[in-house]
């Protein structure tokens, strides 16, 4: 959807006549049915002058096509500002411009891609401009089959035109300089350089001709996106399939097909627990949807599960076109009906109603996602939902599916693969943690290396040690510390303080935690390892679960400050006390269970509370010395 079209001298006239903002706020009411604010006006207002400005260069064609607030089809991405024309081969060529107002911003180290500027009151991290403006280009050009079948050249930039470039300016850092090769930043000041890299690419215009085309373009993964996610899952065993993960797969790629053939629309709901291969199948459909020239995406609330299976699947490389098949639960908000093929939703019971960085758009995540896809995939395991805000649930899935007029079909992964195949130790922890009643009281026969340490430094010790065999070992904890802004990049503050031991939470920066070979000295929670697998865990269970007069209980009071997963218990509790304490407990409960399910192999427990450790250790049965008896 173009939100405005025409030539530069179109765009010049509207622009001295005082027009294009009452045009763009038009088109925006009629074609997507919402009006502007006073904010998104006045920036349209201070950014596109600075582009009249720039235009107005008589070696810019007159008839060079222009479009702004371009909204790739199929997509909810809106592009600031597009130049099309013919380069020197009379080819196509269309001039990608993200426009930006910062003023300054910050480097994020050890983060390729992310810088923190100021925004929505408040500083931010948000993607580099540079790599914005290059993935919309991968964006068009993995999928729209004009582009492919015409090598339209895309030629993507920012302009950040309030921003003094300085010497050694964090926006030109090392660790940015990769994406800034093929997507160059132009700053306050450098008005003649940018003219000069529209003049090298527009150099006839086109009457607007190529935009108009890609608009229509049929959107179809290219050869070259699906020969990379194909090569890419060649030979990585982490993502083989075994068992009951290929009935699944094959079932959910047929009704996908189906959906395509026939127009109806379906929701496949797949439950399954933890280590059941919920993310194996989810990838291996997101690549075989891919090379049969489907629009297929990965959805995920959380970014931590994204950003690790992008890296297992690209490897070290910094950017490519594969990120753009993994996106955010909030992406589908203005997203048009049916439009991606097939929405592959992992860790579904996490979704969100709102989206969006203050939580106040669009309408429900579980909704927006059947809305825009044909054919959408929830994988989901109601035990794993661990804060107040996740929604995720099979009847709330049913309930908005009914309304998209989508036909539901229900799977289920049950083969065991993490805990070392054993659906025993997980029934043994609900029993254990009075979650269900399950009659698994002790691990007799089970092969899973379960021990309850005595000290905190204990239980590190036996994680490094494991860590040492294939980087597949973390220390994770309950969120019990708080994890203060300004140490948030000082692996040497120990967040978590137990008598002499101390260990700092997980970056905020660099590689993942899951990944990065440093994170084994942190410790991560459950926002940063749900979705994720181990060989071995450390789990630190602080004070929010205790066993007191026979019972396992839990106390939201002595969760962190800094911790959103209750946000809202307090003001519940005061109008319902029961009602607060019954979601509170369901809430720690799940996360406890969620993080001593991590490991495949073994896990490794330290209480905070001396009478929870001595529980568990009764119901391992356990002599002094930590073995099973």
């Amino acid at each position: 959807m173009l939100i405005y079209s025409g030539t530069k001298k179109d765009f010049m006239s509207d622009t001295e006549n005082d027009c294009l903002e009452t045009k763009l706020y038009e088109t925006i009411r009629e074609k997507m049915n919402r009006t502007t604010g006073l904010s998104e006006l006045n920036s349209w207002r201070n950014s596109l002058r600075e582009m009249y400005i720039t235009l107005n260069d008589a070696e810019i064609p007159s008839d060079a096509g222009i479009a702004i607030e371009y909204n790739i089809p199929q997509t909810a991405k809106r592009i600031d500002f597009l130049v099309s024309g013919y380069g020197k081969n009379k080819k196509g060529n269309v001039v990608i411009i993200e426009l930006k107002q910062w003023e300054k911003l910050n480097a994020v180290d050890g983060q390729n891609e992310i810088v923190e500027t100021y925004i929505g009151r408040t500083n931010r991290r948000v993607v580099h401009p540079c790599y914005q403006a290059w993935s919309y280009a991968a964006l068009i050009r993995d999928y729209n089959e004009y582009v492919q079948d015409n090598e339209i050249g895309l030629h993507p930039c920012a302009y950040l035109h309030n921003y003094p470039r300085k010497e050694n300016d964090p926006l030109d850092k090392e660790q940015y300089k990769d994406v800034m090769r093929d997507a160059p930043a132009f700053t306050y000041g450098q008005r003649e350089i940018l003219r000069d890299f529209i003049k090298k690419q527009i150099v006839t215009g086109d009457n607007e001709d190529t935009l108009l085309k890609i608009e229509h373009g049929k959107i179809k993964p290219s050869k070259q996106l699906q020969d990379a996610i194909a090569n890419m899952l060649k030979g990585n065993r982490e993502f083989i399939m075994l068992d009951d993960q290929k009935v699944v797969y094959e079932g959910i790629l047929e009704y996908s097909c189906d959906c395509q053939k026939d127009g109806k629309k379906r929701t496949i709901i797949v439950e399954g627990g933890p280590g059941t291969g919920k993310t194996v199948v989810a990838i291996n459909l997101l690549a075989e949807l891919t090379n049969r020239k489907q629009f297929a995406q990965y959805v995920s609330k959380n970014a931590a599960p994204r950003t690790v299976y992008q890296y297992k699947l690209k490897g070290s490389m910094k950017k490519s076109s594969v990120d753009n098949l993994f996106k955010g639960s909030g992406s589908y908000v203005d997203a048009p009906r049916n439009a991606v093929g097939t929405l592959l939703a992992d860790e579904a019971h996490r979704l969100n109603e709102k989206s969006g960085m203050f939580q106040n758009l669009g309408e429900n995540q579980i909704k927006e996602i059947i809305h825009a896809s044909l054919c959408s995939v929830f994988f989901i395991d109601e035990s794993q939902r661990v804060t107040i805000s996740d929604i995720g649930s099979v009847a709330e899935i049913e309930k908005w599916a009914k309304e998209e007029d989508s036909e539901v079909i229900k799977m289920e992964l049950v083969s065991q693969f993490r805990c070392n195949g054993s659906d025993g130790y997980l029934a043994w922890l609900d029993q254990t943690l009075d979650i269900r009643e399950t009659a698994n009281y002790d691990l007799d026969g089970i092969d899973y290396d379960i021990r309850i340490c005595d000290s905190p430094l204990e239980m590190e010790s036996l994680v490094v040690e494991k860590n040492r065999e294939r980087n597949r070992a973390r220390i994770l904890a309950g969120y019990c510390w708080n994890w203060p802004k300004e140490t948030r990049s000082n692996t040497g503050y120990h967040d978590i303080k137990i008598g002499d031991y101390g260990i700092s939470w997980n970056l905020d920066g660099g590689d993942a935690f899951a990944i990065s070979e440093e994170s084994i000295h942190e410790a991560g929670c459950i926002h940063t390892s749900q979705g994720l697998e181990f060989d071995y865990v450390g789990v630190i269970i602080g004070d929010d679960m205790r066993y007191e007069n026979g019972k396992v209980v839990t106390d939201y009071t002595k969760r962190a400050k800094t911790d959103n997963s209750l946000k809202g218990i307090k003001t519940l509790a005061k109008k319902d006390k029961e009602k607060a304490k019954e979601i509170s407990e369901e809430i720690i409960k799940n996360t406890y269970r969620t993080l001593m399910t991590r490991g495949m192999k073994g896990c490794y427990v330290y209480c905070t509370d001396k009478a929870l450790a001595d529980y568990l250790k009764e119901m391992l049965r356990q002599d002094k010395e930590g073995q099973k008896v």
